[in-house]
């Protein structure tokens, strides 16, 4: 039996050293690619459009809206989320090649290997991750913000077994490049949604965020790189919910 027509689609901004990886992982499953690119400024709309990708120029205005908008460049019936630094894994592809030939579900939650700095991350909370990327097109639509945006789905949701694999930060560099944008975009989510800054709050947040992360996730078993996510995390939400105080003070004057 043959495979449905499945479409992999992206949103991306200055990733021309990850997104080749990318879209070449799903070669042999997709038949089209379709890429929303945020006006990049290196040459990812370039790389792209060599691998035979379609490239759509956006602004970015939130995850929802961008991937809405992918969704409707959407050809095929069936249609596959990556993000940039994110591959399918070869089993992966042979499920999906597999599932989609004989299912009724509406959508399938795919589970997570997930790298840090270079190495599996197999405690630290991110072992046990999945998210909802392969969908009927038709039947799918992005709920939410600015981030944290969701994928609501009509119809029943099934779960594949092989993992994608997310190279999600390769560099100290890289976690802090990115961190600066998403605690940004975090605490204008929140400020729109009506939170407040309350300091009683983050001082009893921040040391349960640390131990939820190094201790009850047994982040404390992934070693350095465990002790650096836990911190990391923590310091994440620190900032934001300071980026969020900052906006509440530059709107009262």
């Amino acid at each position: 039996m043959e495979t449905p027509r499945i479409t992999l689609f992206i949103i991306a901004r200055n990733e021309e050293s990850k997104i080749a990886k990318c879209i070449l992982s799903a070669q042999g499953l997709v038949h089209e690619v379709v890429v929303i690119n945020g006006f990049s400024k290196d040459k990812t709309a370039l790389v792209c459009r060599e691998l035979g990708a379609q490239v759509f120029d956006r602004a970015f205005d939130g995850f929802a809206n961008q991937k809405n908008y992918a969704l409707s460049k959407v050809t095929s019936p069936w249609a596959l989320n990556l993000d940039a630094d994110e591959t399918l894994s070869p089993e992966l592809k042979e499920e999906i090649a597999r599932i989609t030939q004989h299912t009724d579900c509406a959508g399938f939650e795919i589970p997570f290997c997930n790298y840090f700095l270079g190495k599996k991350m197999r405690f630290s909370g991110l072992n046990k991750e999945k998210h909802l990327r392969l969908v009927r097109t038709h039947q799918a639509e992005y709920v939410g913000g600015l981030v944290h945006e969701g994928l609501k789905v009509t119809g029943r949701i099934g779960c594949l077994q092989n993992p994608i694999n997310h190279y999600s930060y390769d560099s100290v560099e890289t976690y802090f490049r990115k961190f600066n944008k998403y605690t940004s975009l975090a605490a204008e989510q929140m400020y729109q949604n009506g939170r407040r800054f309350s300091l009683l709050f983050v001082l009893v947040t921040l040391p349960f965020e640390f131990f939820k992360r190094y201790i009850l996730k047994l982040g404390v078993l992934d070693g350095l790189r465990g002790l650096l996510w836990a911190s990391f995390s923590t310091f994440y939400v620190f900032v934001k919910y300071v980026k969020l105080w900052q906006l509440e003070e530059q709107n009262e004057k």
